[in-house]
This record gives C-alpha cells, sequence and structure tokens, in this order.
C-alpha cells in the first residue's frame, strides 16, 4: 500500500499521546499520595488516551501490514474504547467538580469514595461494551454498502455513538454553567465577609469562567467536528473528510493531560522531583479543593 500522510500525522498523534498520558498514569497510579477520588479520575482520563495513542500506533502498523480481520476489529474495538472511555471520564470529572463545589462539607467522605468507583465501572462499562460491538458481528466487512465513514463499524454504530457525545456534551455544559454560577457566588461571599475590593472580586470570577471557558471549548472544538460529520457522512464520502475531522478529536486526547494533570500543583510537585531525582511517593499532601485538580 501507498503511505498515506494522514495514516503517518495520526501515528505521530498517537505516540505523542502516549507518552504524555503514560507519564501521568505512572505518577498517579504508583504514588500512594495520589488516592483521593478525583485524581482516580484523572488517572481514568489518563488510562483512557493511554488506550487511545496506542491505538492509533497499532491501526497505523496493522494497515500496511494487513494482519487478519479479527486483529483490524481488535483495534478499531480498542479505539472505540478507548476514546468513549476518555469522553466518559471528561464526564465523570465535571461530575465530581460541581459536586465538590455544591456538597464540599460533606466530599471528603467515605460516600464519595463510592461514589467515584461507581462512576468508573459505569465509564469502563459502557465504552467496553461500545468497543465490542464490531468484533462480536456489528460490522460491515460482509455488507460495504452499509459501512460508516469509519470502516468496518456501521452507521448505526456510529449514530449511537454521535448521540452519546451529544447527550455528554449537554450535561458537561449544563454542569459547568452551573459551577460558573457556584464559582462567582462563592467570590462574592468570600469577598463579602473579609472586605475584599470589588476589583478582586471581578478578577477571581473571571480567571474562573476563563478557566471553564478554556476546559469546555477545548472539548467542543476537538470533537464536534467529528461527531457531526459521523452523522452526516455517509461511506461513499472520500476518506480525506474523515481524516480532517478526525485528527482534531485526537488532539483533545494530546490535550487533557495539560489542562487536567499537568496543571495541578501537587502533580507537578512530584514532577519536578523526578527530574532533580529526589523522587519521594511517600509525600504527604492534599489537594487543595477538589474542584482545582
Amino acid at each position: 500500500l501507498t503511505l498515506n500522510p494522514w495514516d503517518v500525522v495520526l501515528c505521530i498523534s498517537g505516540t505523542i499521546i502516549s507518552c504524555e498520558n503514560a507519564v501521568v498514569v505512572v505518577v498517579i497510579f504508583y504514588s500512594p499520595a495520589f488516592r483521593a477520588p478525583a485524581f482516580l479520575l484523572i488517572g481514568s482520563l489518563a488510562t483512557a488516551d493511554l488506550l487511545a495513542g496506542v491505538g492509533l500506533i497499532l491501526h497505523f502498523a496493522f494497515v500496511y501490514l494487513s494482519p487478519p480481520e479479527a486483529v483490524s476489529l481488535l483495534t478499531v474495538g480498542l479505539l472505540v474504547t478507548s476514546f468513549t472511555a476518555s469522553v466518559g471520564s471528561l464526564l465523570t470529572i465535571t461530575i465530581d467538580r460541581y459536586l465538590s463545589l455544591y456538597n464540599a462539607l460533606t466530599y471528603y467522605s467515605e460516600r464519595t469514595v463510592t461514589r467515584t468507583h461507581i462512576m468508573l465501572i459505569l465509564t469502563w462499562g459502557a465504552s467496553i461494551c461500545y468497543g465490542l460491538l464490531p468484533i462480536t458481528g456489528w460490522n460491515c466487512l460482509k455488507e460495504p454498502s452499509s459501512c460508516s465513514i469509519v470502516k468496518p463499524l456501521m452507521k448505526n454504530h456510529l449514530i449511537i455513538l454521535s448521540v452519546s457525545f451529544f447527550m455528554v456534551f449537554a450535561v458537561m455544559l449544563q454542569l459547568y454553567v452551573q459551577i460558573c454560577r457556584l464559582v462567582c457566588r462563592h467570590a462574592h461571599q468570600i469577598a463579602v465577609q473579609r472586605h475584599f475590593l470589588a476589583t478582586s472580586h471581578y478578577v477571581t470570577t473571571r480567571k474562573g469562567i476563563a478557566t471553564l471557558a478554556v476546559i469546555l471549548g477545548t472539548f467542543a472544538s476537538c470533537w464536534l467536528p467529528f461527531a457531526v460529520y459521523r452523522l452526516l457522512g455517509d461511506y461513499s464520502y472520500p476518506t480525506l473528510y474523515t481524516y480532517i475531522t478526525l485528527l482534531p478529536a485526537t488532539y483533545n486526547s494530546m490535550l487533557n493531560p495539560l489542562i487536567y494533570a499537568f496543571r495541578n500543583q501537587e502533580i507537578q510537585k512530584v514532577l519536578w522531583a523526578v527530574c532533580c531525582g529526589c523522587f519521594s511517593c511517600a509525600v504527604p499532601f492534599r489537594s487543595r479543593s477538589p474542584s482545582d485538580v
């Protein structure tokens, strides 16, 4: 086969995604200090993105090695599972942030740990079910006319994934609007109690809104083009359109570590400690606020 430059770009993206998220996974899962529910959710996101990066690399390798159909289906299933788990983990992080602000007094409790485990089980359970569909026979290998823009996935499969994405996006948008209101209300209450100037309250509120806008804007700009094209596209359309819309979706997995992990001060401390050769995973600390993670 002639080497497709778009496949090369996706493979390079997968390599960068794998390296970034491998660092986050190692730091979180091998450091006893990162056992708080919020860090477990970040670890889930990093694991999903890591698998997505590996899936992109394997897809590139298998396309040009011409493996058996079963191997190709496994690779596609891995990509569907990992990207679905990535989007689902973003939703769980949003829910956790909202609850950490709405129920700040009861957040540090056993109930929060149980809720986190339930959200992780549901997220990965649903993602694995989506990923198993092509392997269990819901594919278009025997009927090419039923193929979607992503072969060998069927059109119905992509419609389900797209509808699920829009539902997740709608819930995240609603939750971040509520988070924004809570942040503004808390900032105003603190300003009144401590007799801060109005400009201080304005700066705090603007910073919180800007952070939420970056988080939601990045997610939307990366995934919306591909989600819309999955609904409108057809297998007869040029594959160029699929690559153009799919590539930004992979960038979301590349940006997630920068937004959710490397921005956190506790993770930064551990990374700096590793770089300095004075790593100690038993250093006790506690995040300033679950909503800051």
